[in-house]
């Protein structure tokens, strides 16, 4: 039996139980998933190194004011009899020049370089390279996918190959992708990790995402933005292939007999919520069915939201408009309540429909194109070649360009009125 003296103290013991449980918390966060600093995309690539770079800048004031702190509490302490003691001493130019000047120029970086790099990853902006070394080819054409989140899964259609899936998105590798992104009920988000940030989709709007994945994986991409009882499991397996199996892939959903067609019926079923959806793959669908969907008239009948807003740019219609207005209620309940209501119109009502869909096409709209050109110049610090706010009249735009609105009202049979729809 070891004595009295020798036998750990209650104080040792708890320093002794803090490491261990620094020890165990590092080596459970070995484990982690790493994918945000580590991508496969370069696009997200890029995002990763402007958190390194940004935390770097950052510890640079960090560590020193830590570093001081230490130090001053050592060397300050009340049983250090040698430290100068000045009670009177109340300023320091140098001293101030260091602690405001240092911090100072830090900030001067961090927003340089956000600045910059908001502009060059901004997810409207085309690509402008594949990876550090290999710059886009002026022949390459991207790769569209249009995303729409439902509850609780993901649809993505394949304009160019004309099919579709649910929760799985299959691109090649080393191809700019151009996801078009929008969202039939509520606000939800779109995120792979491993390819680019995560990009809002908003029902009746409609946003756009530009990336590239670099090298064959297979991921995960899930909603990055709470959306109701079946968000936990709102995830999609994503893969990443070669050319060849991308060409492979295409030409086994559409050769699959099984497949059936997605059009507006079968769509308006698949957008009924459900919860852990497995995968859904489509051999066609329907031209016009992401139009109507950003457009909010994929039902029977229904007036789509650019022809109304067309209506509304000429003055509106007044009493004759409220049923199609209330058609156009986000609350999918309260549409349906009014589709029955006018499912059996009487001759009065029939008669106000009649006259409000005469004036309309009938067709859904498409969303303005708001890409973004890719720079010039690659080079970062240098603006990559990217031309002045042209709304500020001191970036050498006179004052004239602030004067008259471009917008004019558009003509409810122009085909123009697509450009009504709004984007984020």
């Amino acid at each position: 039996m070891r004595p009295p003296e020798s036998r750990p103290k209650p104080r040792q013991l708890t320093a002794l139980a803090k490491v261990l449980a620094a020890l165990s918390l590092t080596g459970a966060l070995s484990a982690c998933n790493t994918v945000v600093l580590n991508p496969a995309g370069d696009v997200a690539r890029q995002q990763g190194d402007l958190v390194v770079i940004s935390t770097l800048l950052m510890l640079l004031i960090i560590v020193p004011v830590m570093a001081a702190t230490c130090l001053f509490a050592w060397r300050y302490r009340a049983s250090n009899k040698e430290a100068v003691y000045q009670p009177d001493w109340d300023h320091s130019t140098q001293l101030e020049l260091l602690i405001w000047t240092a911090p100072l120029l830090i900030i001067i970086c961090l927003g340089a370089l956000t600045w910059v790099t908001t502009h060059l990853l901004d997810p409207y902006r085309t690509l402008g390279r594949i990876d550090a070394a290999t710059p886009v080819a002026a022949s390459a054409k991207p790769l569209e996918v249009e995303v729409v989140a439902l509850d609780w899964k993901w649809l993505f259609i394949y304009p160019e190959q004309g099919v579709a899936t649910v929760n799985e998105l299959v691109v090649p590798t080393g191809r700019p992708l151009h996801f078009k992104i929008t969202s039939s009920s509520v606000m939800n988000s779109f995120y792979v990790p491993a390819m680019a940030g995560q990009i809002y989709a908003m029902p009746g709007m409609e946003t756009r995402l530009h990336a590239v994945i670099n090298k064959p994986i297979e991921t995960v991409g899930f909603s990055a933005n709470y959306s109701g009882a079946g968000f936990s499991n709102m995830r999609f397996a994503t893969h990443a292939v070669t050319d060849a199996d991308f060409a492979k892939w295409t030409a086994d959903v559409k050769g699959n007999k099984d497949g059936g067609t997605l059009d507006r019926a079968a769509y308006l079923q698949l957008e009924k919520p459900s919860e852990k959806v497995p995968v859904i793959r489509f051999a066609a669908v329907s031209p016009d069915l992401y139009d109507a969907i950003v457009d909010m008239c994929v039902e029977p009948g229904k007036m789509c939201m650019s022809e109304m807003m067309a209506l509304d740019a000429r003055g509106g219609l007044g009493k004759a408009g409220i049923r199609n207005v209330e058609m156009l209620a986000y609350d999918k309940h309260g549409r349906d309540v009014v589709a029955k209501a006018n499912a059996n119109p009487n001759a009065a009502v029939q008669r106000e429909l009649a006259w409000v869909r005469a004036l309309c096409r009938q067709m859904p709209g498409a969303a303005p194109d708001n890409t973004v050109k890719a720079p010039d110049n690659l080079r970062s610090l240098t603006g990559a070649g990217m031309a002045a706010p042209q709304s500020l009249p001191l970036f050498g735009k006179g004052e004239q360009a602030l004067a008259k609105p471009k917008t004019e009202p558009v003509a409810v049979n122009d085909a123009a009125h697509s450009s009504q729809i709004s984007r984020n």
